[in-house]
């Protein structure tokens, strides 16, 4: 099973390269986690925002794989327990689906993006900032496989 992390922004600090390495590494064969970035599109003074939302819409629509099972990360989401994700795991891994998570940039994703996806998650009521969101997703999901395997980490 492949989970793909498709994201805007480019550029991560080293320690979420390090941090997004660590738990790649731990993750069994498998269950692969991969992150696709979408530059993020200019936001100078006089930008044309709805156009700048639909650009990077559109580059992360033409980056799903198309039968992924696409999930929107947006703060109206639904919230989910790490117990909840290691079900659903389990449920995609049994159906044979890979899972595509869209990370919208600073202003959200564009409304294509949220039509695309069979559901919309939220990681938090808090604003979180888009470097970590990376690293808590792989380690979420090491977390869940780490439930599933009843491997001793989640304790």
């Amino acid at each position: 099973m492949r989970v793909s992390l498709i994201a805007v922004g480019t550029r991560m600090p080293d320690w979420v390269e390090r941090g997004v390495a660590e738990y790649r590494k731990r993750l069994p064969p498998e269950l692969q986690f991969d992150i696709r970035e979408i530059p993020l599109g200019h936001r100078g003074r006089n930008a044309d925002l709805a156009r700048v939302l639909q650009q990077e819409g559109e580059q992360m629509l033409a980056a799903i794989p198309e039968r992924d099972h696409v999930i929107a990360l947006e703060v109206g989401g639904r919230p989910l327990s790490t117990e909840r994700l290691a079900a659903r795991l389990t449920e995609w891994q049994m159906q044979g689906d890979n899972v595509s998570l869209l990370v919208g940039g600073p202003d959200g994703l564009a409304e294509a993006c949220r039509r695309r996806a069979r559901e919309q998650w939220s990681l938090s009521a808090l604003t979180l900032p888009h470097p970590l969101v990376r690293v808590l997703l792989v380690e979420q999901f090491y977390r869940a496989w780490s439930i599933n395997a009843g491997h001793p980490y989640h304790r």
